[in-house]
């Protein structure tokens, strides 16, 4: 086993790309990570990273490793995932990526309850608004919102998400109402978008008795966290479009108004991305059911409270 826990490390090592971060990945100290790949390489006659004291990078014959290793532990997983489905009793670690609104209103308050009906199964989420990328990351799983790019990923439908633009009413007595995108434009709001590194450009896609058309909206603030889009939102620095559900309490109250009401955002999609082989493991199997079912009927109750 100390050989698999040597390249389970060297794996982390070479997807976090710091010996300090995959050490916090793996609980343990950065000392024993350091002795862990220090033993491999000993092993193999050979070094996998070439150290200096302010990187760490991978070697020609790492990346070749890394290949076969991920593969490995990836067969050794879903060897003990059978086993432990013959026995009824699951049992590992499941490592899960979702947006932060998402994450915390919707994911993370069941989890507890997974673990209390699957106590040997731990469950790490990693909860971010920036770009995943479920692969190299080392992920079994990652709930994304918005639109999906081309995936060789399996993708299951967790729900469709209507969403809202909106604003506090100390805004609006101050810039006005504005009745739709046009209005957007032509009064240049002060919309607050969620950006990303890499971003090119800010544009809404609102539903228009035309067809959905997109709008290059502009405002003095942007941000990768939705939860800061609302802050502002809520402060009065502009108009942010939202999923309901993100929202519904802030609109059941008033302290957010609906606004361009005649061209309404076209709605979303909260997905589950799973790579195909991890949908043999029946701890992630067990997880995504658990979980998805939950998130559904939470996501159903915010947004009928507005019409109730």
């Amino acid at each position: 086993m100390a050989y698999v826990s040597n390249i389970r490390m060297f794996v982390r090592v070479f997807e976090l790309g710091s010996m300090s971060a995959a050490a916090r990945d793996q609980r343990t100290s950065p000392a024993v990570a350091s002795a862990r790949i220090a033993e491999l390489e000993k092993h193999l006659g050979l070094r996998l990273f070439n150290r200096t004291t302010r990187s760490l990078k991978p070697t020609e014959n790492g990346r070749i490793f890394y290949d076969g290793a991920r593969h490995i532990l990836e067969a050794i997983d879903e060897a003990e995932g059978a086993v432990a489905q013959t026995a009824q009793n699951p049992r590992g670690t499941i490592f899960i990526a979702a947006p932060l609104g998402v994450g915390r209103r919707f994911i993370a308050p069941h989890v507890p309850a997974f673990k209390d009906e699957y106590p040997q199964i731990d469950v790490r989420l990693r909860l971010s608004d920036r770009k995943i990328d479920v692969v190299s990351e080392g992920l079994d799983m990652a709930f994304h919102l918005g639109e999906l790019p081309d995936s060789t990923l399996k993708v299951r439908l967790v729900a469709e998400c209507p969403r809202v633009l909106c604003a506090a009413p100390s805004y609006l007595e101050r810039r006005g109402m504005p009745a739709n995108g046009d209005a957007l434009i032509g009064d240049r709001h002060d919309c607050l978008n969620l950006r990303f590194p890499g971003a090119t450009e800010f544009r809404w896609t609102l539903q228009t008795t035309d067809g959905p058309q997109r709008y290059a909206i502009t405002g003095p603030f942007e941000s990768d966290d939705g939860d800061v889009l609302t802050g502002w939102a809520l402060d009065g620095r502009g108009i942010v479009m939202k999923p309901i559900f993100e929202v519904a309490d802030e609109l059941a109250d008033g302290r957010l108004i609906p606004v361009a009401t005649e061209t309404p955002p076209t709605a979303t999609q909260l997905v589950c991305l799973t790579q195909h082989r991890r949908l043999r493991d029946p701890k992630i199997r067990l997880f995504t059911d658990f979980i998805i079912s939950r998130v559904r009927s939470d996501m159903a109750a915010a947004t009928q409270q507005l019409s109730a």
